[in-house]
């Protein structure tokens, strides 16, 4: 796996979502900002504005996350 994935064990919020393998590469997704594909959803913060909860999204902490990431990025990058 080399470069493409990394789990710290020592996080103190390791495990941060129920799976057996966690790609911590991408602890804070990159895709946040951006129309991801990924299983999120948008609830009312504190101070009332909408924001996107990830909690459930797998993609960036699966054994393919780094490839999909990259390909979201650069279609991004392209338009």
């Amino acid at each position: 796996m080399g470069y493409k994935f990394f789990e710290n064990k020592d996080c103190e919020f390791y495990p941060c979502h129920k799976t057996s393998t966690i790609n911590c590469l991408f602890c804070f997704c990159p895709l946040y900002n951006l129309d991801c594909g990924g299983n999120f959803k948008m609830i009312t913060g504190k101070n009332g504005t909408l924001i996107k909860d990830c909690s459930n999204c797998l993609i960036p902490h699966s054994e393919n996350g780094y490839e999909y990431i990259i390909k979201k990025l650069q279609d991004t990058d392209n338009r």
